[in-house]
């Protein structure tokens, strides 16, 4: 057992692995995880499965199964990704029963390639819950502006959902307040709502990956010392927009009705800067009623050496504010690195759901010989 883990788990912050394979289910090792390293949940996106389903022979057997049924790709990854997550669910479900139904959660993201479409988005949402089919998955829904209503909707049907690719405090104000709107319209509609649970996933490292390289360009000694610093600042604004919104009138009358708070999740945790600590985004985000969703590098780099100190976020929105104050000073728009941030998201996802449909297509052709 690791003890940097087991005091970052003490400390109130939920350990989710980012990452997901039929190996890693097969081999034990996701339940070797439960047990050594305090991993409570996992995240997966279209990258991590496009990874693992053009590594290893793990899909083989399935994959001839589904060709001999005439299934199309699109079927076909369907059908791979969501036995993925129903099987690792089912290896959570002790920790969902032992938490309340807190933790334990696997996440399934809609296809990225409809996140500017609402209703697609929507009826998506609902097709992954149902086909799915266990009460600790979360279906994965982007920020965007045509997320939001998405969200809303969806919870509004009892469906718990991870809202995935955020970037700005801003949005992640909407987010919110999509969250209450969908609870009192799941409430509206006979919903359960503390059977509902959801995250929000604010994204860390790339915010210093694409401000840290404006910073370079600008060049001057005031820019280049502010490296490093946006993206724990942005996540510990975010924390007091939550700590904010979450004590408000709205939410009290919400609570009152059984309902659970959407929790940050931190994500985008696996450090990309080797100048970096790579614990910094584990290290600098420490508060309870949060989850961090680790890389499997991130996970034992923590695992080894994590500096688990006490609660590293609450109190501390004067001091990053005060970071985003020097970083406009600075000339950076940081309106503009939001809105980049936000579309080279939702085109990297795309990008791998293709290559998935391109692997998963090549598989289909071998196994019909």
């Amino acid at each position: 057992m690791s003890t940097n883990l087991a005091a970052l788990s003490q400390a109130g912050v939920s350990i989710w692995l980012d990452d997901l394979s039929r190996d890693r289910i097969n081999s034990g090792n996701l339940a070797e995880l439960i047990r050594d390293k305090h991993v409570v949940g996992v995240t997966t996106n279209p990258t991590i499965f496009a990874g693992a389903l053009s590594d290893g022979e793990a899909y083989d057997e399935q994959v001839r199964q589904l060709a001999a049924r005439g299934a199309d790709v699109h079927a076909t990854v369907r059908e791979l990704t969501t036995t993925d997550v129903r099987n690792a669910a089912d290896v959570f479900r002790d920790v969902y029963t032992s938490t309340g139904g807190l933790d334990g959660r696997v996440s399934i993201e809609v296809d990225p390639g409809l996140a500017r479409d609402t209703d697609k988005t929507v009826a998506e949402a609902a097709d992954l819950w149902k086909t799915v089919d266990r009460p600790n998955v979360l279906v994965k829904i982007p920020a965007t502006e045509e997320g939001l209503p998405a969200i809303t909707k969806t919870l509004a049907q009892g469906i718990s959902v991870n809202v995935t690719l955020i970037f700005s405090v801003e949005r992640y104000r909407a987010v919110i307040d999509a969250y209450f709107a969908g609870l009192e319209q799941a409430k509206a509609n006979g919903h359960d709502l503390s059977a509902i649970q959801s995250v929000a996933s604010f994204f860390v490292s790339r915010v210093d990956s694409e401000i840290d390289k404006r910073l370079e360009a600008i060049g001057t000694d005031e820019a280049l010392g502010l490296r490093g610093e946006a993206a724990i600042a942005n996540a510990r604004l975010a924390y007091a927009a939550y700590e904010e919104l979450f004590s408000s009138e709205r939410w009290q009358a919400l609570k009152a009705d059984g309902a659970n708070p959407q929790r940050p999740l931190w994500a985008s945790t696996g450090v990309k800067n080797p100048d970096y600590s790579d614990t910094r985004y584990v290290d600098g985000l420490v508060v309870a009623g949060t989850v961090n969703t680790m890389p499997e590098a991130t996970l034992e780099a923590s695992a080894d050496h994590a500096n688990v100190t006490g609660d590293t976020v609450s109190g501390t929105a004067e001091q990053a504010q005060a970071v985003f104050d020097k970083l406009a000073a600075a000339g950076i728009d940081i309106t503009d690195v939001f809105i980049t941030l936000e579309n080279e998201g939702v085109e990297k996802f795309d990008k791998s759901w293709g290559e998935l449909l391109d692997t998963v297509s090549g598989q289909l052709e071998k196994a019909k010989g």
